[in-house]
Formats: C-alpha cells, sequence, structure tokens
C-alpha cells in the first residue's frame, strides 16, 4: 500500500506540474481553490480504485485458479472487496493530498507564467 500510494503521490505530482498553466488559467477566471483541490483528490481517488478494480479481478482470478488446480474452495465475499475498495480509496486520498494542495495553493500570475 505504502509502494502503491507513492505511486500515485509521484502520479499526481507530475500532473500538477504538467498542467500548471491549467490550472493558473481556472484560478484567473474565478475558480475557487477549493475546486482545484477537489479536482485533483477526485483524479487521485480514481486512479486508486481504477487499481483496486484490476487487483481485485487478478485477485479474483489467482483465487479461482488455486481452487481449481488446487482442489480446495476458496470463498470469496461482498466484504472482502468492499473493504478492499475503501482501503484503496483511503490511499489515493491520503497520498493524493499533497499535491491537490500544492495544485489548489498555486497563484495565477506564477501559474500562467510558467512554461
Amino acid at each position: 500500500l505504502l509502494v502503491g500510494g507513492i505511486g500515485i503521490m509521484n502520479i499526481m505530482l507530475v500532473s500538477v506540474t504538467e498542467r500548471t498553466r491549467e490550472i493558473g488559467i481556472r484560478l484567473a477566471i474565478g475558480a475557487r481553490r477549493q475546486d482545484i483541490l477537489l479536482q485533483f483528490l477526485l483524479e487521485a481517488l480514481i486512479i486508486s480504485l481504477a487499481g483496486s478494480l484490476i487487483g481485485a479481478a487478478i485477485g479474483f482470478a489467482g483465487a479461482w485458479l488455486a481452487a481449481s488446480l488446487g482442489g480446495m474452495t476458496v470463498v470469496v465475499t461482498l466484504w472482502s472487496i468492499l473493504l478492499a475498495f475503501t482501503v484503496a480509496a483511503a490511499v489515493g486520498i491520503f497520498f493524493g493530498f499533497y499535491p491537490a494542495r500544492k495544485a489548489a495553493e498555486l497563484r495565477p500570475i506564477e501559474a500562467l507564467r510558467y512554461q
């Protein structure tokens, strides 16, 4: 989870750097800092939930494969799937907060000068 969270944070920091001018334009035409913060937090959440969906699919396939090859019974409950998605969402929000705050705190004039 730590490595995945750091990966999300790095992706989001690169996204903020590449989109600095866009953020400056949005701030200059009236977007609130809260809007920018929410945008980047939602992006981090979507990345983490997409990764969680892929991980759950691989886990389910692995459980099915282990059950069929090993002759054992594997039970995948809805509770375990919901817990995995909840933890993934929490990791995405936690590690996405710093880049989102960094984007929200940009000054519009400096962001517009950014090349």
